[in-house]
């Protein structure tokens, strides 16, 4: 397919695509979420920052060994993100009156989630187990979802030319689902119960029981339960969220809800895809053809070069051992011209003294 033929293709399938009227990524429709959906419970006043929850997702998920070691808590000293080797961190918030507060970063398992709205190839789901999960085989690489994401968890692994993908921490659905744990990684190795692994409604009442149980001791809001349309992962504090850098400005309306008119534009994106794989894909063989042919070309030209240079090698050596014999051919003749007339004096004396 010509570039330009490609082109207009895409111009006229984009102008058919924008008529349409129906948003495909978003909806005013809220989800509550799955009946029985899971989720974690987060209690940052009982985090003691000893990365035990990392050292858990490290292992369920068969991840590298960190540059310096998971007992090494100098690390706190620096506010981290997820990265692709670490699907979650555990961060230090130094208060104003010299405590110190921890708190665990992970996906945050949305209820509507935004990376699923963003993504035109259904790279992510919302599963009724509660984890939003992903799907490699599917994804184009655009990292939408990246830019989507309220909490900038998905991360992307750049150091792979070869098969990139997006990460991030999946609540161990895949694990759990198949029998090989019965909690996520991370709560499992909690020593101190910050984690609580379980049914999202009920965590909600775990939560507001510890909140009404010690007023003094957490703040009257559970972090999550409505943010960005609520999370699966929830959060209690003492301090407010911001100062354990959770962002306060999201509201309650969910991501497709809040983008679901500027996604509507979007429509077009699935109607071209098959478009702009067709004129990949032509652009890319007309490539391999002219790839081939350059190759056959360079070949051609290499096999011609070495041959003209192997006959003028040839030439040259036929042309120095022809010199070499008849040097050796003169030094022979000379030599033995040169014994002959040595003799012929002999023979002279010898004839003389007789």
């Amino acid at each position: 397919m010509k570039r330009r033929n490609f082109l207009g293709l895409m111009g006229a399938a984009g102008i058919s695509a924008t008529l349409a009227t129906e948003a495909q990524a978003g909806g005013n429709i809220h989800f509550e979420g799955y009946p029985g959906s899971k989720g974690v419970l987060f209690d940052a006043t009982r985090c003691i920052g000893c990365r035990k929850c990392e050292v858990g997702c490290n292992e369920v998920n068969n991840l590298p060994k960190p540059a310096k070691p998971f007992d090494d808590l100098t690390v706190l000293d620096t506010e981290r993100r997820t990265q692709n080797e670490a699907y979650t961190v555990v961060n230090k918030y130094v208060q104003e009156d010299g405590t110190t507060v921890f708190r665990k970063i992970q996906c945050m398992h949305c209820l509507e989630p935004s990376c699923a709205s963003a993504c035109f190839v259904s790279a992510f789901a919302k599963q009724p187990s509660g984890a939003v999960t992903y799907d490699e085989s599917v994804c184009v690489g655009c990292r939408y979802c990246m830019v989507a994401c309220p909490f900038e968890i998905p991360t992307y692994t750049y150091n792979d030319p070869i098969t990139p993908k997006v990460v991030k921490c999946d609540l161990c659905d895949a694990n759990i689902k198949a029998g090989r744990i019965a909690v996520p990684g991370c709560v499992s190795k909690c020593p101190k119960e910050a984690l609580i692994f379980g049914e999202r409604d009920e965590l909600l009442k775990i939560a507001r029981n510890r909140i009404e149980a010690a007023p003094d001791k957490y703040l009257d809001h559970i972090y999550g339960e409505r943010e960005m349309g609520g999370t699966s992962w929830l959060y209690l504090s003492g301090v407010p969220f911001k100062q354990i850098g959770m962002r306060e400005d999201l509201g309650v309306q969910s991501g497709p809800e809040l983008t679901s008119g500027a996604l509507s534009v979007v429509a077009m994106v699935p109607a071209l895809w098959p478009l702009l794989l067709a004129g990949v894909y032509g652009m890319t063989k007309r490539t391999d053809k002219i790839n081939k042919k350059e190759k056959a070309d360079a070949v051609a030209e290499a096999i011609a070069t070495t041959q003209d240079k192997a006959k003028a090698d040839l030439k040259t050596a036929m042309e120095r051992a022809q010199a070499d014999k008849e040097a050796t051919v003169k030094r022979e003749v000379a030599k033995a011209l040169e014994e002959a007339a040595k003799a012929a004096e002999e023979g002279e004396k010898e004839e003389e003294g007789a």
